[in-house]
């Protein structure tokens, strides 16, 4: 036998329920949003106080005009009711105009980041600095690297050095974003940073992120010779990467402050002593999957 207290709250609760969804339809946006959900008052009542929400937002998306301009909780998406088996369940839907920047940047899941700063998948051909005739050189090799590389054509990558805050990654980085729009996967990876990491990864993923680096179709190996040197990151991880690649036909590309001699010079001495012998074997292998270019210029970080 059910306790009387029991049933009169239950009674209660639900006049209360009844009389707040009452209270709310007095509004029109709101009666007028609850009456393009195909259910009953008994069951919408249960969610007043998420529908009221969901109202207001759906208004917001109404009037809004861009996607800088959206009042919501959450830019870009509106709380939204949908109805599964008689009862409602909430979430958040990306609105309109968040849509279409999420096609428009689709591109961008072509580019992958090992350790390095997500801005490079904002880089732009529009947003290179044009005003140095320095740079001149490498705009045309871009060019050219494009129409052989989508014609199917072995096509070189590019080794380019200069100062320091050149905006030498940024160049590269803007390259492989017009190519992401074409469907070609690259990898952008912070050199010193991803061999600390690989180094640490050797229990769980070290090989997938390994065999990324030797076999995505473009890769950036960015600041290479800012790295301690050692036998392992440069015998069991850099020439294996440069091995498969130059095998392959792999276009790979670098940036660093130092010119390839310099390099050379900073791969020989080790821990261990020097071997000019591996350090040379690594630049001829540069030489085969790229071109050299220079970049000595102001600091655009500055």
């Amino acid at each position: 036998m059910k306790k009387v207290n029991s049933v009169i709250d239950k009674k209660v609760d639900k006049n209360s329920l009844k009389q707040a969804f009452i209270d709310a339809c007095s509004n029109k946006e709101f009666g007028e949003y609850v009456k393009t959900l195909d259910l009953k008052d008994e069951i919408l009542m249960e969610y007043t106080s998420s529908l009221e929400d969901a109202c207001i937002e759906y208004n917001n998306c109404k009037n809004c005009k861009s996607l800088s301009a959206c009042k919501n909780a959450m830019t870009g998406y509106a709380y939204t009711p949908d109805i599964k088996k008689d009862r409602l369940v909430f979430s958040y839907v990306a609105c309109k105009y968040l849509q279409k920047k999420m096609e428009k940047d689709k591109y961008k899941d072509n580019i992958e980041l090992f350790e390095s700063s997500k801005d490079l998948k904002e880089a732009s051909f529009k947003e290179i600095y044009k005003d140095d005739a320095k740079r001149t050189p490498i705009i045309k090799y871009f060019k050219e690297f494009m129409t052989n590389y989508l014609k199917g054509e072995d096509a070189k990558g590019l080794y380019l050095h200069g100062s320091f805050g050149s905006g030498k990654t940024y160049l590269i980085a803007s390259l492989f974003n017009e190519l992401a729009k074409k469907g070609i996967r690259s990898v952008i990876c912070y050199y010193p940073e991803v061999l600390r990491s690989l180094k640490a990864s050797f229990n769980s993923d070290f090989d997938d992120r390994f065999n990324t680096l030797k076999k995505v179709p473009l890769l950036l190996l960015d600041d290479i010779g800012a790295e301690n040197c050692s036998n392992w990151s440069r015998d069991e991880i850099l020439g294996p990467i440069l091995q498969y690649r130059m095998e392959e036909h792999l276009p790979t590309f670098f940036t660093s402050n130092l010119t390839l001699d310099e390099l050379e010079k900073n791969l020989s001495i080790t821990s261990s002593g020097v071997d000019q012998v591996k350090a040379r074997r690594i630049i001829e292998r540069i030489k085969q999957v790229s071109v050299v270019l220079d970049l000595i210029s102001k600091n655009r970080r500055d």
